[in-house]
Formats: C-alpha cells, structure tokens, sequence
C-alpha cells in the first residue's frame, strides 16, 4: 500500500467537498484531514486552513491541477455574483 503524504493545505469545506468529490471520480485514493477541535471550536481553522489532503505523492500534481479547477470555478462564480 502507497503511504500517504500531505499534499495540499484546503482554504474551506466547500473547496473539501468538491476536491473530495473530483479525487473520488478521478479513482486518486486520498484522505482529508479537517484541522477543526471541538475543544476551541475551530479557531484555528480561520488562520491554518480548513484542513489538508494526504495521497500518495505520485497523485499530487493531479490533485494540485485539480484543486486549481475548483479555485477557478470559485472565482468565475464569485465575478457573476457581483453587481454591475
């Protein structure tokens, strides 16, 4: 079995579950990581990330391509929901 490395720091769940859901498509084996603690109710999360990917490292340009593709879909969603 391939180990697991930490290939990309995530900025939100959202970006999680669509990377998740394109990593699950594409057959790359992975595991997302939130760095929530119940304990301080997620206060890193606002300065370290949502969380991470660990793959194996011969998926992490796929993924990194990958997580690209959703930034850029973010961003063209984020322009049309600007006012004129």
């Amino acid at each position: 079995m391939d180990s697991f490395s930490k290939i990309v720091v995530l900025d939100n769940e959202v970006q999680a579950q669509i990377l998740a859901s394109l990593l699950e498509e594409a057959g790359i084996p992975h595991r997302m990581r939130s760095y929530h603690d119940s304990a301080l109710n997620g206060l890193f999360q606002g300065t370290k990330g949502w969380g991470h990917v660990d793959a194996p490292i011969q998926f992490r340009e796929q993924i990194l391509e990958l997580l690209e593709r959703v930034n850029q879909a973010g961003e063209l969603n984020d322009k049309q929901d600007e006012p004129e």
